[in-house]
């Protein structure tokens, strides 16, 4: 009888102790599986050229070797912005690089497939004074280098010591528009819009085929900067376009408002600088003033491995220093 119970502890012991070998094995197994699934998370996956991607119009072989090249467009300006009812210096920079876009939760996609839109993105930053205090202006447009359809999302933020804004539109059915913002009567508000030409799209638009701008009379949605630095409605306007002598004009009778492009009249279609007159203070005696943009430098570089210290240099170059 002693025999057989020292049989059955030891019986006991055996399966706790491989119970209890088989749990740490699968615990160890389990954190070493988190551990890869959180660092293949958190590494962001590399920036490749698109250039398996076919969008669903050609594209020529001049648009393509210029723009899936592995590389970004930045164009630096001299800034003469007006700002209540005087003009600021500072500096202006158009970044232009293609990408491969998600259609439904649109974003940019990590990987290639071909359900993805390519589209020309375009991040449009201001910077310059006011006083004491520094504004930050920045506008992301995602438009479809196949040039067939409105852009599929468009965004724009702008920091200041006051506070700040956020505006997005998302290319849906209709537009819809979600805005944030530190004033009371543009604060936390979401809505849609009927589709109408974007204005900031057609920085976009130009650059594949200025051809292609909309003229005569329009209805266009301003630029979400511009909408925000006067507090007005995001909502179409009456507006006229014109092409004319490799500059294209926008005017909107009803905002007092004019904006015109001046491009290079041969590919890539650059920018060559800007002008946009409008009220630049607020009440019964505010000054009809000119912002102004000219061109400094235009580089082509993969400006997101340019991230060490060595590659400030990067910035004399294109006169931003």
């Amino acid at each position: 009888m002693k025999t057989q119970n020292k049989r059955i502890k030891i019986s006991i012991l055996d399966i706790t102790f491989c119970l209890t070998a088989g749990f740490i094995l699968l615990m160890t197994s389990c954190k070493k599986d988190t551990s890869k699934k959180e660092l293949a998370y958190n590494v962001p996956p590399p920036i490749t050229s698109n250039k398996k991607q076919t969008p669903s119009k050609p594209l020529s072989k001049e648009f393509n070797d210029y723009w899936y090249a592995g590389e970004a467009e930045l164009s630096s300006y001299k800034l003469e912005q007006a700002r209540y009812g005087e003009i600021r210096e500072g500096k202006a920079v158009l970044i232009y690089v293609t990408e491969d876009f998600l259609p439904k939760i649109q974003v940019k996609a990590d990987h290639q497939n071909t359900k993805n839109i390519p589209v020309l993105k375009l991040n449009a930053t201001k910077k310059f004074n006011t006083g004491v205090y520094p504004y930050s202006i920045m506008q992301s447009t995602f438009y479809p280098v196949a040039n067939n359809k409105h852009a599929i999302k468009v965004s724009s933020s702008m920091q200041e010591w006051c506070g700040h804004v956020y505006v997005q539109l998302n290319n849906k059915d209709d537009f819809k528009i979600t805005s944030h913002s530190y004033f009371e009567g543009e604060a936390d508000k979401t809505y849609t819009l009927k589709k109408a030409v974007l204005e900031n799209e057609l920085w976009a638009k130009l650059r594949v085929n200025p051809k292609s701008l909309p003229t005569g009379n329009l209805e266009i949605i301003p630029s979400f900067e511009y909408t925000r630095l006067r507090h007005i409605a995001i909502k179409p306007y009456k507006a006229s376009g014109q092409l004319k002598d490799n500059s294209y004009t926008i005017n909107y009778p009803d905002l007092n408002r004019t904006l015109s492009i001046k491009y290079n009249p041969n590919f890539p279609y650059d920018i060559l600088g800007w002008e946009e007159t409008f009220k630049s203070g607020f009440g019964p005696n505010a000054k009809v003033l000119t912002t102004k943009a000219s061109k400094l430098k235009t580089i082509k570089s993969p400006y997101w491995q340019k991230n060490s210290n060595k590659d400030q240099i990067l910035r004399e170059t294109l006169l931003l220093n």
